[in-house]
């Protein structure tokens, strides 16, 4: 087995529990969640699984630690920039992550003890919010929002049969062969037609638009917050 962080033979002497984590999402990266266990991931580090024992408690500890390293991996806002483009980086950015670790999209916020890349990463995003003017109000707004709509467009594109705009066509047309008839089905044949088949055509280019629509949106509603402070 191949050391999960250098790419050579495991070092049994020298385990250690960042060694351990960077196993466990190497595991999840190959195979998802479920392939995840005490034994695949002694497995994948070359040792006996009551080694694993010795720097993680169960395999809950684990998913806190493996979570709080996808978090690490996503590029923080930064604190009073220009809010807008910083959100734009930050999504495009745990956009990326997210495809290179799709199991982790619903886990992100369901763990009960976050670590300190998870605190440091919702810390920065609410306070490049708050720097701009938001309220706590609309910063909640903002937060479920903004996350909704990234982690949904992740989960989309993860569950998607097509891997890059090239494979979209081919898969359009084998669809439409087996199983779309023009008569019983005319929007959606058009649709498919002369929007998804066109040879430059790419999904991914939606979550550009549809994150400005978002940003737009929240920009006028600060805007108009403001424009009621001033008349109270």
């Amino acid at each position: 087995m191949a050391d999960p962080l250098s790419g050579g033979p495991p070092d049994r002497a020298h385990l250690s529990r960042v060694r351990v984590l960077a196993g466990a999402i190497a595991v999840a990266d190959a195979g998802g969640l479920a392939s995840l266990t005490i034994r695949s991931l002694a497995s994948e580090l070359g040792v006996k699984p009551m080694s694993v024992y010795h720097y993680v408690a169960n395999k809950d500890e684990i998913l806190d630690g493996i979570v709080d390293l996808v978090f690490g991996e996503i590029e923080l806002p930064t604190v009073g920039g220009e809010w807008q483009p910083e959100m734009r980086v930050r999504a495009a950015s745990a956009r990326e992550v997210l495809s290179r670790h799709s199991w982790a999209i619903t886990l992100l916020d369901s763990r009960l003890n976050p670590g300190p890349a998870t605190l440091r990463h919702h810390d920065a995003f609410i306070g490049t919010l708050r720097a701009a003017g938001f309220s706590i109000v609309l910063t909640a707004h903002a937060f479920a929002l903004i996350d909704s709509y990234v982690y949904g467009y992740a989960l989309s594109e993860a569950a998607l049969p097509i891997h890059g705009p090239e494979t979209v066509a081919d898969l359009a047309e084998s669809m439409l062969a087996q199983h779309f008839s023009p008569d019983a089905y005319p929007h959606l044949v058009e649709f498919t037609m002369k929007h998804v088949m066109k040879p430059d055509y790419d999904f991914g280019v939606e979550f550009g638009y549809g994150l400005d629509l978002i940003l737009d949106g929240l920009a006028t509603a600060l805007q108009d917050a403001r424009d009621d402070s001033k008349r109270t």
